[in-house]
């Protein structure tokens, strides 16, 4: 009995999954830093985030809608594994040989609290679906600025992304209306200062390796 053969997955989309499976994982780590970028302050998780913006994009642009959005889906299982593995090693008892410096900052770096991990999931999902979506709306509508699209996309996602996070991690805490409205200011210009020369760079290399399979 011949064997069923195995699905033939193009190159670029096998790249980008890794890729965005990694960025999903990161992003939440790189976070941990505020980043000064001349007058505007960010935390340093928007650059892996803003990946996960391009490669979703790239994405719909090369595959269609549906791939994009199943790509969004499947980066829940590596971020949702990492939180369980995180959880896990932080319960795990510390060696007495660990420095205690070493140790503190550990906890302090991934012993996120429950509201700032769930802001972190529901943003994420949220944002990226979002973008998925009005990348391909415009992509319908006859856009052809390829860079046009995916920043207004990335723009438009960045916003809701830090609506949501703030809100759910930090209202109630303290007054949260100037940091959303720096953070948002912040990822805007990133959006428009990253995104356009990214998403020519994996699309190019998308189909550069789709041509070469």
């Amino acid at each position: 009995m011949d064997a069923t053969p195995a699905p033939t997955i193009p190159r670029s989309l096998f790249l980008f999954a890794l890729l965005y499976g990694g960025m999903t994982v990161l992003a939440g780590v790189l976070g941990n830093k505020q980043a000064a970028l001349g007058p505007l302050a960010v935390e340093a998780g928007i650059f892996a985030f803003l990946l996960l913006v391009v490669l979703s994009s790239a994405t719909a642009e090369l595959f269609g809608r549906e791939a994009a959005n199943r790509l969004v889906l499947w980066g829940f299982v590596p971020l949702l594994a990492s939180m369980a593995l995180i959880a896990l090693t932080l319960a795990v008892p510390a060696s007495p040989k660990m420095e205690p410096e070493r140790l503190a900052g550990f906890q302090l770096i991934l012993g996120q609290s429950p509201r700032l991990m769930a802001g972190g999931i529901i943003a994420y999902g949220v944002s990226q679906l979002l973008n998925v979506t009005i990348f391909s709306a415009l992509r319908r509508e006859g856009g052809r600025l390829l860079w046009l699209r995916a920043g207004a996309a990335s723009a438009l996602s960045q916003v809701v992304d830090t609506l949501l996070f703030v809100t759910i991690a930090f209202y109630g805490v303290f007054p949260i209306g100037p940091l959303l409205g720096g953070q948002m200011l912040a990822k805007v210009v990133l959006s428009a200062v990253l995104v356009p020369p990214l998403i020519y760079l994996f699309v190019g290399l998308g189909r550069r390796l789709d041509e070469r399979g």
